[in-house]
């Protein structure tokens, strides 16, 4: 039941994850590192090249004898005929998330360094930026980089020990002290809203959004179940405050 539940398909993009899109198509996206497995940034629109999945995704899946790659409708039709995907070799096939325990992918490694030492302007939001070493992401960036956190509450500020350790020194939302670091106190949906409404982009966004939505409903409409607790459509509402850091 859980496998099913989490599986890609249950709920829409938010608000969020549009404005993310209109960021690459505007040509401001360096990269979006998300700690989220539900590829709603692909639903979104949002192109693979920007994407890193921290703790991988649904999307991908391969044996895990003999690492053959399996489609992921592969993966899909056995989860929802309650059995176990397997490959021909014998082994078990698993989405390419990542458990607990688990390196993170080479493509987290390989770009984190180098997307961090280019960022402009650090986005971070929806998240308790809790989980090493994805949480460290916000303290790699250069010294003079501005950095905004959109969340419902403070979190990753300065802590010493940290510093000590080598995850860098965290925000500082102090006014004294605090140059570069600015909190914006909501869930993901409303600041990036408010975020677009400054940039000049609200009316497109909110186009975007209505738009997409209804491609997707017309999408699941031909699907005649309707899952209990899902809207009409057959989709769940998406929590709007998920772990991303832009």
């Amino acid at each position: 039941m859980l496998a099913k539940e989490l599986y890609p398909g249950n709920f829409k993009p938010t608000m969020s994850h549009y404005f993310i899109r209109l960021l690459a198509e505007k040509g401001l996206l360096l990269r979006n590192y998300t700690q989220n497995i539900d590829t709603l940034e692909r639903c979104a629109g949002v192109h693979p090249d920007f994407l890193v999945e921290a703790h991988g995704n649904f999307h991908d899946a391969h044996c895990m004898n003999c690492d053959k790659e399996h489609p992921h409708e592969f993966v899909r039709d056995a989860v929802f005929k309650d059995e176990v995907p397997y490959c021909g070799c014998g082994g078990i096939v698993k989405p390419d998330i990542v458990f607990f325990g688990e390196s993170l992918p080479d493509r987290f490694v390989n770009l984190a360094s180098k997307d961090c030492a280019e960022c402009e302007l650090l986005v971070v939001m929806g998240t308790s930026l809790a989980v090493q070493p994805f949480a460290g992401l916000a303290s790699r960036v250069g010294s003079d980089c501005p950095r905004l956190l959109i969340n419902r509450e403070k979190v990753g500020e300065t802590n010493p020990l940290m510093a000590m350790l080598g995850f860098g020194a965290g925000f500082d939302f102090s006014q004294e002290s605090g140059y570069r670091d600015v909190f914006y106190g909501s869930d993901c949906d409303d600041g990036c809203l408010k975020l677009a409404g400054l940039l000049g982009w609200e009316d497109e966004l909110k186009k975007l959004y209505n738009d997409e939505h209804k491609k997707l409903d017309e999408q699941k409409g031909k699907d005649t179940t309707t899952p209990e607790g899902k809207d009409a459509s057959g989709f769940k509402p998406a929590n709007t405050n998920k772990d991303e850091t832009d």
